[in-house]
Order: structure tokens, then C-alpha cells, then sequence
């Protein structure tokens, strides 16, 4: 299978390049370069991959990375929350009208297979329970609750305290930053395309990934990213609210099996159809025990808790990942706490 991965180039496409390579599949890696997640020059293609640098907005580009491709694996995005909402056209041009223009010329060249970066965030908050009324979907938290300490958000029926969970790919998605809200529309843009063309496409929502390779020390990093550049420059990891925020670390080795799994699968699948896949460790863990157990691994300062908070942030999300696991075989391999001694001395770019 001859295979183009956007962002080929990246984090997490170059792990799938890797995995992709070892199955014995041809690639194409596409990607623009850009200065928010790449320093330097680019890395050398590996044996049997051709590196294409190129905007995934250019049309006549992309139609003729496609040539001779069985399959798509989209993963050039814009992430992260960014600096503030003066991001948006940004996140928007990268995001969702990259995804249309790939999914054109995907259309004009009969290319029926995609497989998605999809994300947790299209959930906003994860799934609770309160004691009294069951399962509810709180309001997005109030800057002066946060301000206060009072992180936790409340039943919205009668205030108490909730139970956080695991959400499944069934829950209704309710996206809460910009980020979030092109993450979901990519999503329906590749719902769409499969209607109309009789394609198959695959998200897999991916939880907090990380690992070696991950852009170091920007505004758009993930969070694991920013506690690995503190601890090399000396310093503390700085833990916003009080560190109990809930999510699900998962290496990006264990996410570029997943992609590799559903790259394979995807032409067994119903023509015109849309799936979301959960890819998640499965062992949800606090932010302040990831920092925690990345100080420890690196032998640096312990992590401060420091009460600050940003707006669009979610408390608790964390992954049912079980129908990946069912359906395609799926099984992550990494622990966390194996994966958190081989980060904390990894490379990041």
C-alpha cells in the first residue's frame, strides 16, 4: 500500500512513517514545516519514503503528492490552545480548510481511504455522574470559580460534587476552544466527503500523547512537552490549578500502531462511512502525577502547583478506548511509568 501521511514530518507522522515503513508500505510524508512545532532543517526521508515540504492548502501540491496513493493519513494540524483567540484564523486556515483542499483533491483522485487525527477535545469536559441525577455534561467552568480554586465543576442540576469516568466515542461531542471546534469540523468535513464519494474514513481521537520527538518549549506544545523543557533548563515543571486534572497519557509509539492498524483496516469498511476510535492509554493519571513522575525519571526540581488556570482548559478527560482495542486489535504497549523514565531523556525537536 503506497500511503501520503500529512505531517509526515511531525511527532506523531514521523512515528506513523516509521511504523508504516516497518509493515513494508510505500509513503509519501507531506509537510509545510511549520515554525510552531519544527526547528532546523528537516530530517532525512527514510528508505522507502518520499518527503514532500509543501502546504496541505495547495491544491495543485497535494493532487500531486496523491499520485499513485491507495490511502491517506491525515495528521498535519495546528494544535494546542495557542497564545490567545487572535489564533483562530490560523488554527481555522490550517485545520479545516487544509483538511477541504486534501479532501478534494482526494475526491478528484480516487483516493476512497482516510484515516484522521482526530482528538479528545471534541468531548470539552468528559464524562461525570452526580449521586443524585446520573450522567450530566457540566457547563463550561467560570473564570471566577477558577480564580478562587474552585477547579471542580458541579452537577448542573443541583450543584454537588460529580464523579469523573471514562467517555466513550458515543458521547455527544461539545468542543470548547478554537482548537477544539476545528478538530470536530474536520471531523464532519470527512463525514461529508464519505457520503459523497463513497470513501471510508477513520478518526482516531487521540488522547494526551507523548514521547520522544515532541516540539519543545511553545505556546502550542503539549503539556508533557513544557514540563520536559523545564526540567532540562534547570527549572521546576509550573502545575496549573492544583494538579488533578484528569487525563490519559499515551506514547506515540502506541498511536502510531493505532494509525498504522486503521490505514490497513479502512478498506474493510463500508463504502460512505464515518468511524471515531478513543486511542488512549487507558490508565488515566492527574497532570500533577505525570510532572511528578517526569521530575523523578529526570532527577530534576520537583513540580510546583501554582493555582493559574487558562480559559478553554477542561478538568477531567479521560478515554473508553475498548472499541479500538475490539475492533482493530489495538493494545497499547507502553506503561506510563516505563514511558516517563524514556521521555524525560528523549530528544525533543
Amino acid at each position: 500500500m503506497r500511503v501520503l501521511v500529512t505531517g509526515g514530518a511531525g511527532f506523531i507522522g514521523t512515528q506513523i512513517v516509521d511504523a508504516l515503513l516497518a509493515r513494508g508500505h510505500d509513503v509519501v510524508s507531506y509537510d509545510v514545516l511549520l515554525p510552531s512545532a519544527h526547528s532546523g532543517p528537516p530530517r532525512a526521508a527514510r528508505p522507502g519514503e518520499e518527503l514532500v515540504v509543501a502546504d496541505v492548502r495547495d491544491g495543485t501540491a497535494v493532487a500531486e503528492a496523491l499520485r499513485g496513493v491507495d490511502a491517506v493519513c491525515h495528521q498535519a494540524a495546528m494544535v494546542g490552545l495557542g497564545k490567545d483567540f487572535a489564533d483562530a484564523p490560523e488554527y481555522v486556515g490550517c485545520n479545516d480548510l487544509g483538511t477541504a483542499v486534501l479532501l478534494a483533491a482526494m475526491a478528484g483522485a480516487g483516493v476512497r481511504e482516510l484515516v484522521l487525527a482526530g482528538s479528545m477535545v471534541v468531548y470539552g469536559e468528559g464524562r461525570y455522574e452526580c449521586a443524585r441525577h446520573g450522567v450530566v455534561r457540566p457547563a463550561p467552568r467560570h473564570e471566577a470559580d477558577l480564580a478562587a480554586g474552585r477547579f471542580e465543576p458541579g452537577c448542573p442540576l443541583c450543584g454537588a460534587a460529580l464523579t469523573p469516568g471514562l467517555v466513550t466515542e458515543d458521547a455527544p461531542a461539545d468542543p470548547r476552544n478554537v482548537y477544539a471546534a476545528t478538530k470536530l469540523a474536520q471531523e464532519h468535513l470527512g463525514a461529508a466527503w464519505s457520503r459523497a464519494t463513497g470513501g471510508r474514513t477513520v478518526s482516531l481521537r487521540y488522547h494526551n500523547v507523548y514521547g520522544p520527538g515532541m516540539p519543545r518549549d511553545t505556546p502550542y506544545a503539549g503539556v508533557a512537552s513544557l514540563f520536559r523543557s523545564a526540567l532540562a533548563r534547570g527549572e521546576a515543571p509550573r502545575v496549573f490549578e492544583d494538579g488533578g486534572q484528569r487525563r490519559d497519557f499515551v506514547h506515540v509509539r502506541d498511536v502510531a500502531e493505532a494509525a498504522a492498524l486503521a490505514l490497513e483496516a479502512a478498506h474493510g469498511l463500508a463504502a460512505g462511512s464515518f468511524t471515531a476510535y478513543n486511542t488512549g492509554s487507558g490508565d488515566p493519571r492527574t497532570v500533577g502525577d505525570m510532572a511528578r513522575a517526569l521530575a523523578h525519571a529526570y532527577g530534576g526540581p520537583p513540580p510546583i502547583t501554582t493555582g493559574e488556570y487558562r480559559l478553554g482548559d477542561v478538568r477531567h478527560v479521560t478515554a473508553d478506548s475498548s472499541r479500538l482495542r475490539r475492533e482493530l486489535g489495538w493494545k497499547p504497549q507502553v506503561e506510563f511509568e516505563a514511558g516517563m523514565r524514556e521521555f524525560a531523556r528523549a530528544e525533543l525537536r
